[in-house]
């Protein structure tokens, strides 16, 4: 049976472990090469700059070969449904990298290819990004239960993902987000049924951050919303991450960015350059 990766509910906790030892033992040794004589299908109807390029050469690193896929070029939903596109690619590949804006797609992706198809960015979740942060936080030893991750800006698919991962790990995650800007409310009822951490969410920045481990920021306008930009802006003004909020937070504590950043807008430059 293929196992799809579409959002963090679709893996448990022993395979968040299993995920994390295999990373460890490909850092350690480029002759393991779980897949070698795997092709893999890689379609990126958004723009793309580090997923692009670490699932390529994470893809060929292991031993395995990949080609990228652009909508202008297959047109899902224009020149061919979800169902066709899915189905055609089945017959060339074993593997299926997807980054697109309406998480419906992926999921009509899924459902119609018999392999596994692997969410590299949708408008609700963001799975990948999120098992790397981990990883990271795991890397820099910070990665204990009851780990706070304040996450100070969108409830968007990062956010998302990060409320998915308090199943998988007792981590006590915050989002502090203006009235409007919440999480996607069906992932907080999904996570909240199985959830071996805590979700916390606030307007008030500062209280999100006194206890935090990592103090997480994302862009305020995703791709998709540029319609929105000036009424985001304005009211994501007082959620900046800049030298005055990170006083508020424990010396120790540590700033991530899931990367673009918009210097001056959600982080500033001496957060986002400086030793934390």
């Amino acid at each position: 049976m293929n196992k799809d990766l579409l959002t963090l509910f679709d893996i448990d906790a022993d395979e968040l472990d299993t995920l994390f030892n295999l990373a460890d033992e490909l850092r350690l040794s480029d002759a393991y090469q779980p897949l070698a004589g795997i092709d893999a299908a890689l379609i990126f109807q958004k723009p793309s700059l580090r997923t692009r390029v670490s699932f390529e050469v994470g893809i060929g690193q292991m031993g395995g070969r990949s080609v990228a896929l652009t909508n202008e070029g297959i047109g899902i939903g224009t020149r061919e449904t979800a169902h066709d596109v899915a189905k055609s690619l089945a017959g060339f590949v074993q593997l299926i990298v997807a980054r697109l804006y309406d998480h419906s797609t992926i999921e009509q992706i899924a459902m119609h290819a018999d392999i596994p198809v692997v969410n590299a960015l949708t408008d609700l979740s963001h799975p990948c990004q999120v098992l790397a942060d981990l990883y990271t936080i795991r890397q820099h030893g910070r990665l204990n239960p009851g780990v706070t991750v304040a996450f100070v800006g969108d409830g968007n698919n990062v956010a998302n993902s990060w409320i998915e991962a308090t199943t998988l790990y007792p981590v006590n995650f915050i989002l502090a987000a203006p009235n409007g800007y919440g999480p996607d409310l069906a992932t907080l009822k999904q996570a909240g049924k199985s959830s071996i951490g805590s979700v916390t969410i606030t307007n008030d920045p500062v209280h999100a951050v006194r206890n935090a481990d990592i103090v997480y920021g994302d862009v305020w306008t995703s791709m998709g919303q540029e319609t929105e930009t000036r009424a985001r802006a304005k009211a994501f003004a007082p959620f900046q991450i800049n030298e005055k909020l990170m006083n508020r937070a424990p010396s120790e504590c540590l700033v991530m960015h899931c990367l673009p950043a918009h210097r001056g807008e959600e982080i500033t430059a001496g957060v986002i350059d400086g030793p934390r």
